[in-house]
Order: C-alpha cells, then structure tokens, then sequence
C-alpha cells in the first residue's frame, strides 16, 4: 500500500485553492486565437467601409476617370471624358472637406469607323461648341454645396490658344483635335462631406459623313464622382508650375 505524504496533500489543497480563489475573481487568461475586443472590430469595420467607398469610386480608386460614349444618330463616333487629379494635389485618398483639390480634364471624339491612323480626311469632323461643369455634395446631413462649375465657350478657355474653330465650335477630332482644361479648382465644403459629383455636359456638332459638311447637334453628359475622405486636416496644395499638369 503506498502512504500519501500529509505535506503532499497539503500542497495539492493550497494549489487547488488558488485556483478557486482566481476563477472566482473574474481574471482571465491572454488567449491568442480569441477575438479582438469589441472597440477594435468597430474600427476594423469603420476602415473597411472607407475601403469600399473608396473602390466604388473609379477616380479615387485608381487616380483617374475615364469614360466611352456615344450618341443617337453618330455611329462608332466614341466621345472620351478623361479626369485626373493634377501635381497640385495627387494623392486622391488625402482629399479632405478642408482645402482646395485640383483636377485636370480633357474631352476628344474618335472615329471609329475608320482606323486610327487612316488619313484624317476620311473621318468625320467633331466639333465641340460649350463645355459645362456643375457639382454637388455629397454629405452626412449639411446643406449641398456646389464647390466648382464652369459654364464657358470651349475655343475660348482650352489649353491650346489656337485650336481649329469653324461656326460649330473648336475640332476634337482625335488626333488633330482635342480639349484639354488644367488645373481646375474644387472648393472646400462642409466638413461631413464624403464624395463630390461633378456632371459634365459638352454640346457638340457630329459630321454626319465624312467631307459631307452636314451636321448633327447633340449632348454628351459625364458625371464623375470624387470620394472626400473624413478629415479635419486641410487638403494637402502644392506648389506647381503653371506649365504642369
């Protein structure tokens, strides 16, 4: 028969005890694979929604917008809107309410019936007449405010100062024609702002034929949205030349 030691036993109740006495107190023990506390996953979930707003966003999400479009009655005419942030303020995930952010913009048509190096005498001309800009804001509960607009002659305010012009307008026809607008100022607005709209609207006149001198007048709308992420910081500005873009 084996004899139990009483110290032994002794020992083994004191342990015992300890381990009452700490369960009971509530402590617990660091666990590695055991969830983050719930003020982490609400943050986790605060940065996940920014991501996503961010991705549904093509201008933000990848540093540039740009859309193909057409119109009734222009056949393979495709009308291209290009948007894209200038050297004054690059870093789209850094646009805030606060401060100003500044884009660059240009519109062409392309003739696609027709190769893109074809003589340019077998394409049809496209001339641009106004060039339209409004905005809106999106916000969490303050007024809408409209940070930028342009309402202007196209020949009048594009980057070339000798674009070709007819009574239609100034020639977009890619390659010999295109409108370019640099440096174009957003306006700060209201700090719960999370995205600016801007809509841009192009009245234009589409060759029916190649060298027929018969026109069509038409509209091309484009509305880009710009996420402004949350932020009581000013918008980053820096310094430029005039000739960048």
């Amino acid at each position: 028969m084996i004899r139990r030691h009483p110290r032994g036993r002794a020992a083994a109740g004191s342990v015992l005890l300890a381990l009452v006495l700490l369960l009971s107190s509530g402590c617990s023990f660091f666990d590695p694979n055991s969830a983050d506390p719930e003020p982490a996953e609400t943050t986790s979930a605060s940065a996940s929604s920014d991501t996503e707003t961010t991705k549904e966003t093509q201008f933000t999400r990848d540093g540039t917008f740009q859309s193909h479009l057409s119109v009734p009655g222009a056949k393979d005419v495709d009308f291209v809107f290009t948007v894209y942030p200038t050297k004054a303020t690059p870093r789209t995930n850094e646009w805030y309410p606060r401060g100003s952010k500044y884009f660059t913009f240009t519109f062409q048509a392309y003739d696609l019936a027709q190769g893109l190096r074809d003589p340019f005498a077998t394409k049809r001309m496209v001339y641009l007449d106004r060039i339209k800009v409004s905005s809106v804001t999106v916000t969490a509960g303050s007024k809408v405010q409209h940070p930028y607009t342009l309402n202007a002659v196209a020949k009048k305010i594009t980057l070339d100062p000798e674009p070709v012009t007819t009574k239609y307008g100034m020639l977009i026809t890619s390659p010999k024609g295109a409108f370019e607008l640099r440096n174009q100022r957003i306006k700060p607005s209201s700090l719960d702002t999370t995205a600016v709209k801007l809509t841009f609207t192009a009245t234009v006149h589409v060759e029916k034929k190649a060298g027929s001198s018969t026109y069509l007048a038409r509209t091309v709308t484009q509305t880009v949205p710009m996420t402004i992420f949350a932020s009581e910081e000013k918008t980053a500005v820096a310094d430029i030349p005039v000739d960048a873009n």
